[in-house]
């Protein structure tokens, strides 16, 4: 065995022991959010609650619990892309759509304490989630999946080819360079 085969082999070893590191991350970070998620919504149900209904803190709770779940996903999808792969514009835009569909979801859900709420009037007791807010939260989630689905089917396919190149060609077929004389 030469010098190459052994430095080839470590190389792939480390790889590999990145790839599950990464994974476990993504665990973690996906046990946290659920527990997060889970936890701000039982609340209410075990009598913990600090307010009567949905209020800031377990909004925050809320939040957090699901950027632990949106970072957990693009962990994950990210260990399934071949380690050689360059980055591809779609998988750039939708890292950035799920980022958005976070932002958005934070200001969806502290709409009311930012003043952009349908309930800053002084009459209310305090700030909560309504309709409105429901919907921008919804949307929010919304745009954090497709960024997801545009991550993930950005991976390169055998031959080089991205799964989006038909928008490019039409057609899906790789072309060609032509020899000029």
């Amino acid at each position: 065995m030469n010098n190459q085969d052994t430095t080839n082999q470590n190389s792939e070893t480390k790889a590999i022991r990145a790839k599950q590191l990464q994974r476990i991350l993504a665990l973690i970070f996906f046990v946290l959010g659920v527990g997060l998620c889970m936890m701000s919504v039982s609340l209410d149900m075990i009598g913990l609650d600090l307010t009567p209904g949905f209020g800031a803190v377990q909004t925050l709770q809320f939040l957090l619990g699901v950027s632990c779940l949106t970072l957990a996903g693009f962990l994950y999808l990210y260990t399934l892309r071949q380690a050689d792969a360059p980055k591809s514009l779609q998988a750039d835009i939708g890292i950035r759509l799920g980022a958005t569909g976070l932002v958005f979801m934070y200001v969806a859900g502290f709409a009311d304490l930012v003043g952009i709420g349908t309930h800053v009037d002084p009459s209310f007791s305090r700030p909560f989630i309504g309709p409105l807010q429901l919907v921008g939260l919804f949307f929010g989630a919304a745009s954090i999946i497709v960024g997801m689905l545009l991550y993930h089917s950005s991976r390169r396919i055998s031959g080089g080819r991205s799964s989006m190149e038909f928008l490019v060609n039409g057609n899906g077929e790789k072309e060609e360079p032509t020899a000029q004389s």
